[in-house]
């Protein structure tokens, strides 16, 4: 899973510290997993702001929640700090944070997410454009925004039933339905007018 070095521990237990609160720990997650935006954070958890799910691990001199639906995304990640003429940085690598090793196991809206960033939106980059999941509604029905040249495009209701939609539907298990919640009538960057 997550490495954090000797280094990284030392520095978090000192911020730790100074917040002068019982129990209080970290908490690490990943906004937007499997996608190209993805972002390791780190955060401080007092008791009772961890998730239920979480994961508790034990450090030295502190304890850490991890998010569960991150796990898989923290695979290989390395929290490290180097002292330097500044102070010093505290640096996160998270290899797989954008793309994950998805399996049939995975949350449906990580299996939407590799097939939109790794599939659709590079056929779609040809023509400027983008689709991003909004959200997921009762996990099985998939809310996308498109943008850059499909936004506003003549063309986009045939991508989304015969590309986007038909593909997704067949590349991920338990998914019933896909809508658009896009505003088509802005047409300033439409690859067809």
């Amino acid at each position: 899973m997550i490495t954090i070095t000797e280094p990284a521990q030392d520095y978090l237990a000192e911020l730790l510290k100074k917040q002068d609160s019982d129990g209080i720990g970290i908490r690490v997650f990943i906004l937007d997993p499997g996608t190209p935006k993805a972002e390791t954070c780190i955060s401080f958890c007092r008791p009772g702001e961890e998730k239920e799910d979480d994961q508790r691990k034990e450090y030295p001199q502190f304890h850490a929640w991890i998010e569960n639906r991150s796990i898989p995304f923290l695979n290989e990640a390395v929290v490290d700090y180097a002292k330097d003429t500044m102070g010093g940085q505290l640096t996160i690598k998270a290899p797989n944070s954008r793309l994950p090793k998805i399996t049939a196991e995975s949350p449906i809206e990580d299996q939407i997410n590799y097939v939109l960033y790794n599939e659709i939106n590079p056929s779609l980059a040809s023509h400027g454009g983008v689709v991003t999941l909004e959200d997921l509604v009762d996990d099985t029905i998939a809310i996308l925004k498109f943008g850059g040249g499909c936004q506003g495009c003549g063309m986009v209701d045939v991508t989304l039933k015969e590309g986007v939609e038909k593909t997704l539907m067949d590349k991920v298990p338990g998914l019933t339905a896909v809508r658009d919640v896009t505003d088509h009538t802005n047409k300033d960057n439409a690859y067809f007018k």
